[in-house]
């Protein structure tokens, strides 16, 4: 489910529920994203979930007279805000949504209030208990922090929820949750003191974090203490190798376990997809703007005036840069003419490396089963090849809207 949810982000370039419960009912019904090709071990208010999931589909489609096989594509911003995307019951508290959440904050790391309230909505369209909303928020943020490089102490300090409360809106934490993030779960005696690691979202998170706590600052030592809490162990285990890779890193991971790894490459590709479509900032859509006042343009240029009617068009180019166009009429000088000439040449360069990592790195990814279904096929090969073919889209949408925008060439452009 982390990898349905991580294509998601990549596919819609932004968190769209509707989306992520698609993906999680492929996964479901044809084993989307699966190592196994079907899906396996499923709790129960996950599968509650998506069966609503479906009614509402169903529900929908005839209520908006669409045909119900165009429901799982991408809806209109009309019908998505119409479509009601909670589909869990009140009162339902299991640890499945904490166990996929990485991606949300891998994606929106660079704003920490977005992403601690997107961790929390992905968790809600599922298990619909305040305590796994704020379990999923408080578990986010400690993830983003740590992609911030805030050091272990801090995070596991008894003052992170405080000294980060910005972070979480007027929204406090579930007095459950507050206790955890108040140290409830520093017990030397672990399992002895109480320490389960239970499908309940609370005990999970708890348990998650004492693994974190007692690790001695080593991945297999802490992954090794979730597993043998017993109960839901795998989940435990997985709740806690998302906070402990975001702070060790990939590098510190045993090397034994990461051989085995199935579809390891692809993984890996996936989440390098994560930190280069992730929303960059607030006031900075991901996507180009075209025909926008930019709020970050100080429009007080040399030779230009403060009166005039600035508009700024901003294009990804590569991480970390951005190639922006100031439309300024009747003016015109050598600055923005250079800074036209060296961003279309860093699009250029981004062009010709993604041409050559699809053409020399991008390795193969096999399917172990025959596929005795033509859906089923398709499906998988969408899995594998999306994130890279929806990424070119991204790119080749820049440029057509530039071309739209009557910016032909560098010259035309300065013009």
């Amino acid at each position: 489910m982390a990898l349905c949810l991580a294509n998601s982000l990549i596919a819609c370039g932004d968190f769209v529920p509707y989306d992520q419960l698609v993906r999680y009912k492929w996964w479901y019904r044809y084993g989307y994203m699966s190592s196994t090709g079907h899906c396996f071990d499923i709790g129960a208010a996950t599968k509650n979930a998506i069966q609503e999931f479906e009614k509402r589909q169903r529900k929908f489609a005839k209520a908006w007279n669409i045909s119900y096989e165009e429901m799982d594509n991408t809806l209109s911003s009309e019908l998505l805000q119409a479509f009601n995307v909670n589909c869990s019951k009140e009162g339902v508290a299991g640890n499945g949504a904490l166990m996929r959440l990485a991606p949300v904050p891998l994606f929106f790391y660079r704003i920490p209030e977005k992403a601690v309230e997107y961790s929390g909505e992905s968790g809600r369209i599922t298990h619909g208990d305040d305590k796994a909303y704020d379990a999923c928020r408080y578990y986010g943020a400690l993830i983003v922090a740590a992609l911030h490089g805030v050091l272990k102490d801090e995070l596991i300090s008894d003052k992170f929820y405080e000294d980060h409360k910005q972070w979480f809106g007027k929204k406090p934490l579930h007095t459950d949750i507050l206790k955890i993030a108040q140290g409830s779960y520093k017990k030397s005696g672990g399992y002895n003191e109480g320490i389960r690691g239970k499908g309940y979202v609370v005990s999970a998170l708890e348990a998650a974090l004492w693994a974190f706590w007692s690790d001695n600052n080593s991945f297999e030592e802490g992954a090794l203490k979730a597993v043998n809490l017993g109960d839901d162990t795998d989940t435990t285990a997985a709740i806690y190798g998302q906070l402990a890779g975001a702070v060790y890193g990939y590098q510190d991971l045993p090397n034994k376990w990461c051989k085995r790894v199935y579809a390891k490459n692809f993984i890996s590709h996936v989440s390098n997809w994560i930190v280069c479509e992730g929303i960059i900032n607030d006031n900075e859509e991901h996507f180009a703007h075209f025909g926008k006042d930019d709020p970050n343009e100080d429009y007080d240029h040399p030779e230009h005036s403060v009166t005039q009617n600035c508009k700024s068009y901003t294009f990804d180019t590569d991480y970390g840069h951005k190639l922006r166009i100031i439309d300024t009429p009747g003016r015109s000088s050598d600055h923005p003419k250079m800074s036209c000439e060296e961003g279309w040449s860093i699009s250029k360069k981004s062009w010709d490396r993604l041409l050559e990592y699809t053409h020399k790195s991008l390795s193969p990814y096999f399917i172990r089963q025959e596929c005795n279904k033509v859906e089923y096929f398709r499906l998988k090969t969408m899995g594998m090849i999306r994130p890279m073919l929806e990424s070119m889209r991204n790119i080749l949408r820049n440029v057509s809207n530039a071309l739209k925008g009557r910016i032909l060439s560098v010259d035309d452009a300065w013009q």
